[in-house]
């Protein structure tokens, strides 16, 4: 069995936005200056896995350096799933002097529409290790009844 990573391919149940320059380091108001990114914009596009099991949908992310209480996992109607959070900036010191700055900071937000067989009333969110992960159990499939019709004549 394999791992298929897809990078920025359609989700049929992701409310993103899928930008095509997203990451290339250029300014597109200014030709040819080069620019870094703000503040936000890298950390702003977490990454998420999504599987599915027969028992439920589960989601993981990497949040290192994030505490459980800067994170939200919410429900919306329509059976959308909201995860989103904040790293807040260290403090500057007016006496530090920085050579490189690269880990990121800022807000994060992601939202997954779910398939109608999920119990969103059941959701659990556990953050371990600086991941985070959010299980949202399946209901039973339900088996159709067969019924034999017996045949006269």
């Amino acid at each position: 069995m394999s791992i298929t990573r897809w990078g920025n391919t359609f989700d049929p149940f992701s409310l993103d936005l899928w930008d095509p320059f997203q990451g290339f380091p250029f300014n597109n108001n200014n030709r040819g200056a080069v620019s870094f990114p703000s503040e936000t914009s890298t950390f702003a596009s977490a990454r998420f896995d999504w599987k599915e099991t027969p028992e439920a949908h589960v989601f993981k992310a990497d949040l290192p350096g994030i505490k459980k209480e800067e994170v939200k996992v919410e429900v919306e109607e329509g059976n959308v799933l909201q995860i989103s959070g904040q790293r807040t900036k260290e403090n500057e010191e007016k006496t530090d002097t920085w050579h490189r700055v690269e880990r990121s900071s800022g807000q994060f937000m992601r939202r997954f529409r779910l398939p109608e067989n999920v119990k969103m009333d059941q959701v659990k969110a556990a953050m371990e290790n600086g991941v985070l992960t959010v299980t949202v159990p399946k209901e039973e499939v339900k088996k159709p009844e067969v019924k034999s019709i017996q045949i006269s004549g």
